[in-house]
């Protein structure tokens, strides 16, 4: 079965974000980017599903020249190929825009079984791009995935709900998005990340492929970007217990104001 895989870039979870003098993003100089962890899920999915049943797993990216890197991270944990859609308007595309790139790239990869996508990109936790991506492929979608079980042309799906789970079934080719806790995606290992430097990266012009700047125009607008505010350092109340204790009652009544 052939299985495509969108993958997005978002900043490292360890990196200390920064804000842009703009004002309206953050600086992207000292950033250390890498592959989405929930879009790590989504391709774990598929190689297991390429290792049980056969057939081969695309990758496809939507942004600028840096998205090479998530696509070399993913093709060396074990992805066949990989399809990198390039345009102005992609490089700091939102949700809308992001999926009118993946879904034209997509359409040139048809035929196709299955979609898998991450829940959401830890960069911005929208979800949003499963949704709008299904809308544009005119396919079934199931969302926050915890377990998938893929027959001949349907798929039942195991979804993550508030307060348990509830069990879907599909029709394929279908758009799926994968939840923490799907599996334990692997590492890539030595050999694999030599492979994968070998591997093809198929560059897709997104005006080539019928999306002008009307077709990408945001339909969003970032107006500020702020960190969380700093907090106070900790205070030590010096003394014995009973001391301690007449402190501590002392600040929460006098400074912190709760008692």
């Amino acid at each position: 079965m052939k299985i495509v895989v969108c993958v997005k870039q978002v900043p490292d979870t360890e990196t200390r974000i920064k804000i842009a003098a703009s004002g309206d993003r953050i600086a992207e100089g000292e950033v250390n980017w890498i592959v989405s962890p929930y879009d790590e899920f989504a391709l774990e999915e598929a190689l297991r599903l390429r290792e049980a049943k056969g057939g081969e797993v695309v990758l496809v990216s939507a942004g600028p020249d840096r998205a090479v890197s998530a696509l070399r991270s993913g093709l060396a944990m074990g992805a066949d190929s990989a399809v990198h859609v390039k345009g102005p308007g992609l490089d700091d595309a939102d949700p809308a825009a992001t999926a009118a790139g993946l879904a034209a790239a997509i359409r040139t990869l048809m035929p196709f079984d299955l979609v898998l996508t991450g829940q959401q990109g830890v960069g911005a936790d929208n979800s949003q791009v499963p949704a709008l991506l299904a809308e544009r492929l005119d396919l079934p979608q199931v969302t926050v995935a915890v377990k998938i079980e893929v027959g001949e042309g349907t798929a039942v799906v195991e979804r993550e709900i508030e307060g348990g789970r509830e069990i879907w079934e599909t029709s394929l080719p279908a758009v799926i998005s994968a939840q923490k806790g799907l599996n334990e995606p692997r590492y890539a290992s030595l050999r694999g990340i030599m492979a994968a430097k070998k591997k093809s990266i198929q560059v897709l012009d997104a005006g080539a492929l019928g999306l002008d700047a009307a077709a990408l125009a945001p339909k969003t607008k970032v107006v500020a970007i702020d960190l969380p505010p700093g907090r106070p350092p900790v205070r030590l109340i010096e003394g014995d217990a009973a001391a301690q204790a007449a402190e501590l009652i002392r600040l929460l009544h006098e400074e912190a104001k709760v008692i």
